[in-house]
Formats: C-alpha cells, structure tokens, sequence
C-alpha cells in the first residue's frame, strides 16, 4: 500500500503542476471546455483513488467538486466567478493534504465544510483561492515506458559488447593494465545493469492488493464466506506484465469463488470448514515469476469435461479418454468449455479460461494446473521478467547451444567419473552421484536433436534442481559461463514448455534458455518415487544416513577420509608458498600466513593440494596429494586406540579408510590466540627487548593476552618484571620477576628467564593465588 500511496502522491503532483497553468486560464475564462473538462478528469480522478486508498477527506472533497464540474458540464450550472473560485480553493487544498500526507504531518481540517459549502449554488460564501503549501524537491522522476525501454535495450548491447570484448581479449595475451581496465569495466556495467533493471520493476503488491476488496464482494454476492491468504507481495515484477496480468488473475479468482469453492451447506457436508479458503502467492525461480492461485474448493470434474467437449463434436469421447492426466485437466481451456451446467453472472471455471491463457501465452508465460477432486485446485501461472540480465552456463547438444541458469545447477561431473554410474530401471536410465540416485535425461533425446546417440562421445552430466527435486541432465558438452540478456520467446516457442526464454550471446547465434522445471515434466519425471527401494534393500543400505566426507589421497601414500563440513575449500598451491617457520610448516595464501599441517613429504613436488579447514575465524591448511570424491561415511566407525592423526578407521566399499582427527589439526597445528576475556599480563622492565621478543610469543601461545603498555581504565591481571630487582607499580595485580642467573639466591622467588615451564607455572600460581611478590 506504500507504493501505491507514493504513485499517488507523485501522479497528483505532477497533475497539479499541469493544470497551474489551466486553472488560472479557466478563471479568465470559464467558459473554456477543454480546460474544464482537463479540470474534471483530475478531481474524478482523485476521488477514485481516494476510496481505494481510503483517504476520506480528500475523497469528500473531490466528489463536492466533481459534482458541481459535472453540472457545468451538462450545462446545468453557468460557471461564475463565485464557483470558479470554490473550484480553485479545493483543487489548492487537496494540494496542500497531498503534501502533508507524504511529509507524515498533521494538517487541520476546519474550513474544508466551508469550502464545500462555497461550491453550492448560490452561495454567499466567499472563499480566496489558497496558495499550495511549499514541498521540499522531489527525488523521483517519473519516465515513460518507452525511455525505459531504450535504456534497458542500451544496457543490454553494453553487456554484450563487454562479453564480446571479454572473449577476444581471453583469446591472446593481455596486458595487466588492459585486464584490470577490463575488471573495472566489467563491475561498473554491473552495477548500472541492476540499477537500469530495477527501474522496470515493481512490487507485486499493486497486483495483489485489490484482491481483499474484490474477495469480500465476490462472495458476498454469492452468499459465500471467503478467507484470502495473500503471500509474496514483496517480489518484483515488470510494470508492464504486471498490467497484463491484472485481468487473468482476476478472471482465476473470481471463478474460484464462484465455481470452486462450495456454499457454507455443501462444504459443512462434506466434512470441510464453512469458510473456503484461497491463497495467492508469487514467488521468484530463476529469470521467471510464479503466481499460484489455490483453493480448497471441489476441484475441477474432469469427467465432466470430457463429456462436454464430446458433446460438442470438437473430438470423441474415446480419444480424450485416451489423453494423459494433465492433457485431460487443460480441456479446460478450450473455448467455451464449463464443466458447471448453471450460468451466473461471474464466469464458471472453464468459460473464458481460453482467454487467460491465450494473455499468459502473448507474454510469454504458461499456466499449470494441479487438481485434487473434493479438495480444490491449484493454478500456477509462470510469467517471465520481461527483460532480464542473468548468469547462466552455455551448454551443447548436437550441434545446438542452450544457455541453463546458474542457479538452478547444483554441479557439474564427467559421465565417466569414478564417482559416476548409470543404471536403467524398467527402460528408465539413472544416474547414480556419490551414492545419490537421481533421474538422468538426455538434452539431445528430449529434444530429438541426437538420433544416433552411440555416434557421440562421453557427455557431462549437469545436475540441476527443479523446485521438487534434482536430477541430471546429460549435455554433449559445457561450454563457457556468461551472463546473457534474457527476453520472452515467441508464443509458439514457449508452448513447448522447456524454454524460459530466448538470448543473444556474443557469437551472435540466438540461443534459447532452458526451463529446468519444464524438462522434468517434458521427460515425464515423477519426484515421488523411490528411487532407493526401486532399487531393493541393497541400495537403501549404500544410502543408509551418514557422515558427508571428502575422500583424498595423503601425502604418504594413505588413502584418507576428513568431514566435509570441516572443509571450507580445496585448493592447488606452488610448494614455494610453503615453508618450515618458527617450528612448524606454514602457508603464505591470501596475503596472510596459515598454519599447515602434513603427513609425508614435501620433496620433489612443484604444486599440491590444500584441505582450507575452517572452524570460526580459526584457519589450519592439511596439505594432500588430491582430492578422490565426497562419500558417505557409515555410521560404525572404529575408534583409534591412541590420540593423534587418526580419528579412525571406516569401511567404505570394502576398503579400510582411515579418518583425519580434525581436533588433532588444530589443536596441533593452529596458532593459539588469546581470548578477549583471557588475563591481561603486563611487561614491565624490557629495555633490551627480551620479554618482547622471547616470552611474549610464548605467553600468547599459552592464553594470555599481553601488553607493554595500559589503556585508560585497564588493570593487569598479572605483571611479569624483566629484572629482579625491580619492584613494578603493579597496583593490586600479583608479579613474576625473571632472573638472569640459573640459581636463585636465598628468599628469592625470582624465575630464571630461560626456564619456560616454571614461568608458566609461576603466573598460573599468582594468578590462582593473587599474592603478590
């Protein structure tokens, strides 16, 4: 309602800065039609707004003078000085409430009855035009649909200019200077890509937000109770397609009060709530919008239908019979097909659905029906966003190139993987991922473009998700990433249901964007099934729940097992990034040093593979020879008899895999950093640098926080003196004072300086004792 009360304010400002003009002409001369008719339009149409809007006081308002205008209109009234200047005091305080109703300020409405009272005619009341109080600048511009168009349409050459420069440049050696213009290039057309998209684009409240109003009427003169459950009105939308869809989704559920939801008596008898219930929702999937109408209703009779249609001659009864489930449920479009016998005044479900869908397919869209007999029906219309700049992977098939949005693909594996097999299940192939049963479908086959399959080579196997579930989709090959600019195919292009849209990449070849959704119901995937149990017990037990890990080979020569959630990410390094420092191997990645952790050796090698662990904000890196595939670990794992490197030993297909302790990596490995609520040790006395060379390392690896110096407030918790003669002003904390001589003499409880253990233990003693010394 924000927006709306926005497009309000701004349409009746700018309509008030173009009459100005018009109303002082219409005082010099009163009898002008046009302008009084430009006058008529403006307060007509802020009085219907208003209602909608329910701002009732410039309602009353712009219906006092939309009445008088009328009567001068129908020549009922000749319009004097007295009425002109009534007209001009309104339109000037309907002005100064729009103003106060964006600055969210209060304004007085005494004098408004008087005005009212001034339009009547006779009236002896003399009312002075009142000047439009003062706004502070606007900072919106409203644009036309055409200027919007251009820019999106310049914006999208920009961003295949910049993917047609991005591909030659990768083509031969380019100079850094070239490439980092190239970056920065890239990210600016970014930016400005999201800006000039979202001008088109509003919230889809302005569809939704009629809908309570209309509900309550629509039932109400059906006798009918109706309670509306609207979500997703945040999503956004093209301007345009939202205008195109007002009408279709209004015409859905008007039949679905009328026609789909039952009267309070039949829906108490058949065991339901008096109150029907229909929900409205839209929600986002890759470059389409979804709109889904659903209610709980009797649902469409299917063989009614049937009956119908046989009737009218248009097919036998016997071929659509013979129709598949959803062929049968989308008679429902044909044109003047109802499945009700009565005729009310609001259409049946079924009378004019042709035309619904016949607006869905103009722009692109398609309308899916999901009909459960007794309990209602589910429409979901998927529109596209009407012009759209995505990611997406180019994939070949034949001798075809179609784009897949990124988002929608999960990953992307070789058909010969070690990791990978495919099975066939009653003639159906499956595609087994790490122990992950999915449906597999061809591209090719699907869309008849590989006959001789056997002819082509080992494909890749996209895994893509589909809303209910996943599955693969076999491609003859991946060919690049892109970002492409995405635009509505033809009607007859988007009947098939597997296409999302169509682009132009930088070859300059049209390419046409894949649904994945439409696929999986093209290829005739049921996400329901089984696939596990289909497979009997045997495959139920490799799927049996576990521990994800990642499979690698050791530097040693071991074939190893580390959880994947201790895993950030695998990456190859150039041994000279690693180097024995202060004790320990570590790894300069990133622009900072990570510790390292390895079993083996390093010699001999140029590169290797990295395991990046992660726990919070502590970072350990385990060097590896390479990485095998993620696995399923069983849940009986046998326990190492010592504490170590290894956590473990699992079976995984028959084979002994020993299991990396991630608490042995980084508790072995990772450098210690003190808490913020570690205890504060003060360095006192260090004129040659020792305590900060040698011991503060060493206090920090232990937890202490450390410090030569205190903040303003700050009180150290212990206090460590370089000289033992020294008596620090330490205040109330306890002191450690180290010596230079191994012996102590006698009542000295000094620590010699080199002696770790007992410094450490002589801070944990002050601190646990608080004396001080």
């Amino acid at each position: 309602m924000d927006d709306l009360l926005q497009d309000f304010i701004a349409e009746t400002r700018e309509t008030l800065e173009a009459l100005s003009g018009e109303i002082v002409a219409w005082e010099s001369h009163p009898g002008d039609r046009a302008r009084l008719d430009a006058i008529f339009r403006f307060v007509h149409t802020v009085k219907g707004s208003c209602g909608f809007l329910d701002l009732p006081r410039l309602e009353r308002l712009a219906h006092a003078a939309e009445d008088v205008l009328a009567q001068v209109r129908d020549g009922a009234r000749t319009p004097d000085r007295a009425l002109v200047n009534a007209v001009l005091a309104v339109v000037d305080r309907i002005g100064e409430i729009v103003e106060a109703i964006d600055a969210g300020a209060a304004l007085d409405h005494s004098g408004e009855e008087l005005l009212i009272a001034a339009l009547a005619e006779g009236s002896d009341e003399i009312v002075l035009p009142t000047p439009v109080a003062q706004r502070a600048p606007a900072r919106s511009v409203r644009l036309g649909v055409e200027l919007l168009d251009r820019m999106m349409n310049g914006m999208s050459e920009m961003v295949l200019a910049r993917n047609e420069l991005a591909r030659r440049l990768r083509s031969r050696d380019i100079d850094p200077a070239v490439e980092a213009a190239l970056e920065r290039l890239s990210l600016t057309v970014g930016e400005m890509r999201d800006t000039v998209t979202r001008t088109r684009m509003q919230k889809i409240d302005a569809l939704f937000s009629p809908l309570p109003r209309m509900v309550r009427d629509t039932a109400a003169g059906l006798g009918k109770s109706v309670a509306l459950q609207v979500d997703g009105a945040d999503v956004e939308l093209d301007r345009e397609m939202i205008e195109v869809m007002r009408d279709p989704l209004v015409h859905i559920i008007r039949n679905a009060i009328d026609h789909g939801l039952e009267a309070p008596a039949e829906r108490r008898a058949a065991g339901k709530r008096e109150v029907g219930r229909l929900s409205v929702s839209a929600r986002q999937s890759g470059n389409q919008i979804i709109v889904e109408i659903a209610d709980d209703g009797r649902g469409v009779n299917v063989e009614r239908l049937i009956q119908k249609l046989a009737a009218t001659g248009v097919r036998s009864e016997r071929d659509l019979r013979a129709l598949p489930e959803h062929a049968k449920l989308e008679l429902m479009f044909h044109p003047g097909l109802s499945s009700k016998d009565s005729v009310s005044e609001v259409s049946g479900r079924g009378v004019g659905m042709d035309v619904v869908k016949a607006s869905i397919d103009q722009i692109g869209g398609r309308v899916e029906l999901d009909n459960i007999p007794g309990k209602g029906l589910r429409i979901a219309i998927h529109v596209p966003l009407t012009l759209s700049i995505i990611s997406a992977i180019i994939v070949g098939a034949g001798k075809q190139r179609f784009a897949i949005p990124r988002q929608s693909i999960e990953e992307i594996v070789s058909e010969r993987g070690e990791a990978i097999r495919i099975d066939l299940l009653g003639g159906t192939p499956i595609a087994t991922v790490r122990s992950r049963r999915m449906p597999l479908l061809d591209l090719g086959e699907l869309l008849e473009l590989c006959p001789d399959r056997e002819l082509h080579g080992p494909r890749m196997l996209v895994i893509v998700c589909a809303g209910a579930g996943s599955y693969a989709l076999a491609v003859d090959t991946v060919l690049d990433n892109e970002e492409l600019v995405i635009k509505p195919a033809s009607p007859a292009v988007m009947a098939a249901g597997v296409y999302a849209g169509q682009t132009l990449p930088d070859s300059g070849l049209p390419m046409l964007l894949l649904d994945c959704a439409g696929m999986a119901r093209a290829g005739g995937l049921d996400f329901s099934r089984d696939l596990d149990a289909a497979f009997g017990d045997e495959g139920a037990e490799e799927t049996a729940p576990g521990l994800p890990a990642l499979l690698f080979d050791d530097l040693d020569g071991v074939r190893r097992a580390v959880p994947l959630a201790a895993v950030d990410r695998v990456e190859k390094v150039a041994a000279a990034q690693v180097q024995m420092a202060a004790g320990s191997y570590r790894l300069a990645i990133d622009g900072r040093i990570v510790p390292l952790a390895l079993q083996g050796s390093l010699d001999g090698r140029e590169r290797l593979s990295v395991l990046r662990l992660k726990d919070e904000d502590v970072e350990v890196a385990y060097a590896i020879d390479e990485a095998i595939e993620i696995i399923t670990l069983p849940a009986d794992i046998a326990p190492a008899r010592t504490p170590g490197a290894a956590a473990g030993v699992a079976l995984v297909e028959g084979e002994q895999i020993e299991l990396l302790d991630v608490l042995w990596v980084f508790d072995m490995h990772v450098d210690r950093i003190a808490a913020r609520d570690a205890p504060l040790c003060l360095l006192t006395g260090d004129k040659d640098g020792w305590l900060s060379t040698f011991v503060r390392p060493l206090l920090e690896t232990a937890g202490y926080r450390v410090a030569d110096s205190l903040s303003p407030g700050e009180a150290p918790a212990v206090v460590l003196a370089a000289d033992a003669g020294m008596s620090p002003a330490a205040g109330d904390a306890p002191v450690v004072r180290l010596r230079r001589k191994r012996q102590a003499d006698p009542g000295d409880d000094s620590v010699y300086r080199y002696d770790r253990a007992g410094l450490l233990f002589a801070l944990e003693a002050r601190l646990a004792g608080g004396e001080r010394y």
